[in-house]
């Protein structure tokens, strides 16, 4: 199949599917068919989605479990350094080293490098915020916020061919396909993002 550029006036194909059991359904056909840049939009979580289509584990996880580690060593050896080389106060005769003063300042260092990094790595990493995507224009999907489950194979995947799978998506029991179109902001944007 062709590729199509970021150049056409398509950013994407929406298939509409009227339950979650015929959005997993149609979901793994799309992943079976080889296509990869694909998302779906529901308005509930539907569990099994992210399998169904093929998508990769999030390394946010991973991020923030290093933030984590880090934020508690580093809040531990501050108090560390501050109690036994740059404020030495000797308290009602403990030693200066005194780890179980340090767990709960240690815990909280966690908890905070922990949460901030989530907060701006999904920032970051859903390149948010983001006041227009071509999708707010595609016809009906408002409705993927109420009662519908869509599926959007994007034009940038290396198997989209506008015509084929738009056939396609219909043959996996869609009930409408629609093309969400480009404007010149969102083409460039589509374009920075293909090229990362």
């Amino acid at each position: 199949m062709s590729h199509s550029s970021p150049q056409s006036n398509v950013y994407a194909l929406v298939a509409e599917y009227p339950t979650p059991e015929a959005l997993l359904t149609a979901a793994e056909k799309v992943r079976d068919a080889g296509y990869k840049r694909v998302d779906a939009l529901t308005p509930f979580p539907v569990h099994g989605i992210v399998e169904a289509l093929g998508l990769p584990k999030s390394r946010m996880a991973a991020l923030v479990f290093c933030a984590a580690l880090f934020g508690a060593i580093g809040g531990f050896y501050l108090q560390v350094w501050l109690t036994t080389q740059q404020y030495p106060l000797t308290i009602s005769g403990r030693p200066y080293f005194s780890w179980p003063n340090y767990i709960p300042v240690t815990f909280e260092c966690m908890v905070l490098a922990a949460g901030l990094t989530a907060f701006f790595g999904m920032l970051i990493r859903n390149r948010l915020p983001r006041p227009y995507h071509p999708l707010f224009a595609t016809r009906g999907i408002e409705a993927s916020t109420t009662g519908k489950f869509m599926i959007v194979v994007e034009s940038t995947d290396p198997k989209f061919d506008e015509k084929g799978t738009e056939s396609f998506l219909r043959s996996t029991g869609a009930e409408s396909v629609n093309a969400a179109p480009f404007d010149d902001f969102g083409r460039d944007q589509a374009a920075d993002g293909a090229a990362k």
